[in-house]
This record gives structure tokens, sequence and C-alpha cells, in this order.
């Protein structure tokens, strides 16, 4: 009697483990990096060349 309870426990515990559904599997989409630093220093130099250039032509003007 002992081994039918144990044989259902165990049969009973079988049947709900289980690792998944029938539903597709969700994957997510890879992560992209982009290198922005040479976009960033390059606009970084054209701000103040185009001041000088504002400067030298006011001092030339004068």
């Amino acid at each position: 009697m002992k081994k039918l309870v144990l044989a259902a426990a165990m049969a009973a515990a079988a049947s709900t483990a289980t690792a998944g559904n029938m539903e597709e599997p969700v994957m997510e989409a890879p992560v992209v990096v982009e290198e922005t630093t040479a976009s960033s220093s390059a606009a970084g130099v054209w701000v103040p060349l185009v001041l000088l250039a504002i400067v030298a032509a006011v001092v030339a003007a004068d």
C-alpha cells in the first residue's frame, strides 16, 4: 500500500513539473552601440573657429 501511494505521488509530481508551454519563445532584440565620440569632438571644434572668424572680421572692419 505504501508503495502504491508513493508511486501515485511520484506520478503526480512528474506530470505537473513541466519545463514550459507551447508558446513561441520571446527573443529580445540585440543591443546596438554606436560610437559618437568623433562627431561630438568635431562639432566642438567648429564653434570656436566660427567665433574666431567673427572676431577677426570685426577687428578687420575697424
